[in-house]
């Protein structure tokens, strides 16, 4: 038991010294998305639309490795146009193309790998790459009483990115939803997964 608690001690002072110099970051974030809706079943057509995000960004960075951690509180807007009026379940109540709103609080939190050591190059131009889970709370959504509308979900992204000039930074990822988003009020196993790819550009301070 003795020896349990030296480890943990010994490991929390290595983990608070670590973090004491650590470089942390932080600034504002925004971007474009192309969003769908991925259903358990090809029963309707779905397009994909356009989104947007934007919010605040931190990052914290561990100097001599590379390693780091992101995380961020951004708003983002996303949906897809769905062909309800494909099929007699729903074209019998008016529906027809809707266009499914959904405004979302996302909490993104990555581990991320940037390329430190290249020769003083880094100074200007310096590629990372990224990955992690993304939470997001439920604001708001568009009026379609046809679907029925998921408080939160989880996702997982992967990404790459570059940093400019130690202030900017331009990344592209994918997220793939882990949990349902939406599901719709008659079929009770018809639901439908976020899939969106980003392009989000950043400034730290």
């Amino acid at each position: 038991m003795r020896k349990f608690l030296t480890a943990i001690i010994v490991m929390s002072a290595f983990w608070g010294a670590t973090i004491t110099h650590a470089q942390l970051r932080y600034g504002v974030i925004a971007g474009a998305s192309m969003n769908d809706l991925k259903f358990s079943q090809d029963l309707i057509t779905v397009d994909s639309e356009m989104g947007y995000s934007v919010g605040g960004f931190s990052e914290l960075m561990f100097p001599g490795v590379g390693f780091g951690l992101d995380f961020g509180l951004m708003y983002s807007q996303r949906g897809a146009t769905l062909h309800l009026g494909e099929k007699e379940v729903w074209a019998s109540d008016g529906y027809g193309t809707e266009r499914a709103y959904l405004h979302c609080v996302e909490i993104p939190v990555n581990l991320r790998f940037k390329f430190t050591r290249l020769n003083g190059f880094e100074e200007y131009c310096a590629p990372f790459v990224f990955g992690g889970p993304s939470f997001t709370l439920l604001a708001g959504h568009g009026n379609i009483d046809a679907l029925e509308y998921a408080g939160g979900e989880v996702g997982l992204q992967a990404g790459i990115g570059v940093e400019l000039f130690k202030k900017w930074q331009l990344s592209a990822s994918h997220n793939w939803g882990v949990t349902y988003s939406v599901k719709t009020a008659k079929l009770d196993d018809f639901s439908a997964k976020n899939r969106s790819w980003n392009i989000r550009l950043a400034y730290l301070f």
